[in-house]
């Protein structure tokens, strides 16, 4: 057998290895997913991949074991007895913390077992934090991916000092919270965490936050032309010098990639998109861990059946809890037409197609058909709609998708925001008459053109950060550097 050259390069000097640490859900999992193939791809790293296998969720499985590159090793982890441990009243963000800290129990032994040369690094999430211990032990440097927005990581930054300085809920604050730097929070816009701070959900959000200072570094999926206020608060306002804050590196928007489309459900939707003329079709998908109430989607689809606008609508069964569907994304695959208003598949045939449970979100926003997009705000989400110019009718669900979609409406300019938030930060019902008049305004209005301009313009951008010589290329390759020469 003769070795080629980068062959006999590589029995002599074996690739750098890194692993990565999720909590369960596509929306912590997709974008260290995405760093992780950057490594392997770009910078000729392996990479093992841990993956928490209780609480996953059949699109979670799904994803991460469809990538087969060599260098990238899927290493899932012992599934944890959580017998009297979780219960259904427990809070979604509660929960998903019992699991990692159950999950991660044997996690020095793992460690320590994986095939291939000592760790460069370990990258977590901001709910794996409980790593710490076993790294320390190993002497592996931890990173934390922050995988939501700038703007809620430098909030998350400072809740440490507010919990500390203030009495009282947050939520009676007669002010708005000013994060040093950055623009004001609008109460209404506090993320579900943060809103009491009686409950367990509260306690284990400022736990993890409050332990970002013991990383080594700490990426952020953003980019400057983004966020550019949070992005230059947190590297040069004093309050986060002296925290202190470790090294931060910007390296968004990474975002899943265009899956090929396999399925004949998949085929349907892409084959319908193409009869359709150009900026005409609203995306119509709430997050994968988010449902409405009955009467929201009744209203909903009546909304968009009196805009006369093209329409994919992606249908989950209701439900009384926004976060019903979190810990079953992908599972969902009910007829749609029984949660809608009768007649309504029927009369808005040829105009609105109406899937169950799941689209190819990122196919369909690539797709040039497709005009704006109705979103939950999700980052994950945001970020995809972002880096294929679309622009967005923000419909906040939970955790802190609100504040997103003020961000996006008020900040970034690419997105019009649904009143579904209540002046107390209540969920209110968005009628039909303001759903029509506001998918009128954007898909064929002033302000649609507006912010679709916007949203192109952060295409590009999105795309020139992530080449060579690119802000996010640079920031990483300099990071990655870092980890081939260290010991």
């Amino acid at each position: 057998m003769v070795l080629t050259q980068v062959e006999i390069c590589n029995e002599i000097t074996p690739k750098p290895h890194v692993a990565f640490l999720a909590s369960p859900g596509l929306g912590h999992i997709t974008p260290l997913f995405e760093l992780a193939i950057r490594l392997v791809t770009q910078h000729n790293f392996q990479v093992s991949f841990l993956v928490i296998t209780t609480g996953a969720t059949p699109a979670q499985n799904e994803y991460v074991n469809a990538n087969k590159h060599p260098d990238l090793h899927i290493v899932d982890l012992p599934t944890a007895d959580m017998s009297g441990l979780v219960s259904d009243d427990m809070t979604a963000v509660a929960r998903l913390c019992v699991i990692v800290q159950e999950s991660i129990r044997p996690l020095k032994s793992i460690l320590s077992g994986l095939e291939g040369p000592k760790l460069k690094a370990v990258v977590i999430d901001i709910f794996c934090t409980g790593v710490f211990e076993a790294c320390n032990d190993l002497s592996i440097p931890v990173y934390s991916f922050f995988t939501a927005s700038a703007a809620l990581f430098v909030f998350s930054l400072y809740l440490p000092t507010m919990d500390k300085e203030v009495e009282g809920e947050f939520v009676d604050l007669p002010e708005p919270v000013q994060v040093p730097g950055c623009h004001p929070i609008q109460i209404q816009d506090l993320l579900d965490q943060v809103r009491d701070r009686k409950i367990d959900e509260y306690k284990w959000y400022l736990f993890h936050v409050s332990r970002l200072h013991m990383t080594t570094g700490i990426f952020v999926n953003a980019w400057d032309d983004l966020e550019p206020v949070s992005l230059k608060a947190v590297k040069h306002e004093q309050f986060f010098m002296q925290i202190p804050t470790p090294p931060v590196y910007p390296i968004g928007p990474l975002t899943k990639q265009i899956e090929p489309v396999v399925t004949g459900h998949e085929e349907e939707i892409m084959a319908w998109l193409d009869k359709q003329p150009k900026d005409s079709v609203l995306f119509v998908a709430l997050g994968s861990g988010g449902t409405l109430t009955s009467e929201q989607q009744t209203e909903l689809a009546w909304g968009l059946e009196l805009s006369h606008q093209r329409f994919i609508f992606v249908v989950r069964k209701p439900s009384d809890s926004a976060l019903a569907a979190f810990f079953h994304a992908g599972s969902d695959s009910d007829d749609p037409k029984a949660y809608l208003p009768e007649g309504f598949v029927d009369r808005t045939n040829g105009v609105g197609l109406v899937v169950s449970s799941w689209a190819p979100q990122v196919a369909v926003l690539n797709h040039p058909s497709t005009g704006a997009f109705m979103s939950h705000c999700g980052w994950n989400s945001t970020l995809e709609s972002l880096k294929h110019g679309v622009p967005m009718i923000g419909w906040p669900m939970y955790a802190e998708q609100r504040m997103n979609a003020t961000i996006l409406s008020k900040e970034v300019g690419v997105a019009v925001k649904m009143p579904v938030v209540g002046d107390d930060g209540e969920t209110v019902i968005v009628r039909r008459e303001e759903i029509e008049r506001i998918v009128r305004a954007v898909m064929e209005g002033e302000e649609g053109k507006k912010i679709r301009s916007r949203a192109k313009e952060l295409e590009a951008s999105g795309q020139a950060t992530l080449s060579h010589g690119g802000s996010s290329y640079e920031t990483l390759t300099q990071v990655v550097e870092s980890w081939k020469l260290s010991s």
